[in-house]
């Protein structure tokens, strides 16, 4: 997939999936500006590892909270500033405050929905103008199969998330007659800081068909493959990549 000469935004791109996800898009050639919430040291590495891959294109971080609309206003127009459009926009910013829901504040569901939900609806109000004006973009939300099937403990991040599919297909029919196309993908368990934490795994595991959590960058290639040209007829579309965990 060759993203040469296009400009991605990719949101939490610090870490994680988001930092796969800026990985990859460097080696298919496009320039990369990511968002990251607080942790600069690990927004330097990710900028650091994006440069080893490819030194000829331009990468930048900018410190931003995505759930707060005038900073991602700023960012978003310094953004513009300095990579001139915007091709493609992967909303990938997400937090969890897990709890059951007879435990769970209204303070901890609330910013959950603020940064997964509204984060993403944010930084999809900054990209469209610019996408319209070039009458084509990809926006490609990352959801969860949580929003598909609800997980326990999870009534604020599932919500978030199933409300992120409803997100999605909203935009992609109000926008595909001006060439802009938005999809959702659906990770299942992946190796990541967090799921490193679980006490349980062992049973995760068995109630995975593919008996493993997925890599980062598996989750990644597919957020490219929507990027590219490759996938211009797909839109509203909501691809689980989970090993059969929702099947």
């Amino acid at each position: 997939m060759n993203l040469k000469g296009k400009t991605a935004v990719v949101t939490g791109g610090s870490r994680g999936i988001g930092k796969a996800i800026c990985i990859e898009l460097a080696k298919a050639g496009a320039n990369v500006a990511f968002l990251y919430a607080g942790n600069t040291e690990k927004a330097n590495e990710t900028l650091s590892e994006m440069q080893e891959i490819n030194k000829s294109d331009k990468f930048k971080a900018y410190k931003c909270p995505v759930n707060d609309p005038d900073e991602v206003k700023k960012a978003f127009a310094a953004i513009i500033s300095e990579f001139v459009s915007i091709d493609i926009l992967i909303n990938n910013a997400g937090i969890t405050r897990d709890k059951l829901a007879v435990m769970m504040s209204p303070e901890e569901f609330a910013e959950v929905i603020d940064v997964n939900l509204k984060g993403t609806f944010n930084c999809i109000r900054q990209t469209l103008p610019v996408m319209l004006k070039n009458k084509s973009g990809k926006i490609i939300n990352i959801s969860s199969v949580s929003g598909l099937t609800g997980n326990p403990g999870q009534a604020n991040y599932s919500a978030s998330k199933a409300a992120l599919i409803g997100l999605t297909k909203t935009i992609a029919k109000e926008y595909a007659s001006k060439g802009i196309t938005c999809n959702a993908v659906c990770p299942g368990f992946v190796e990541t800081d967090m799921t490193n934490s679980f006490s349980d795994n062992e049973k995760i595991l068995q109630s995975i068909p593919l008996k493993r959590f997925a890599k980062p960058a598996e989750i990644a290639r597919l957020a490219v493959f929507l990027s590219s040209s490759d996938s211009n007829y797909i839109t509203g579309e909501v691809i689980r990549i989970d090993g059969g965990l929702a099947m």
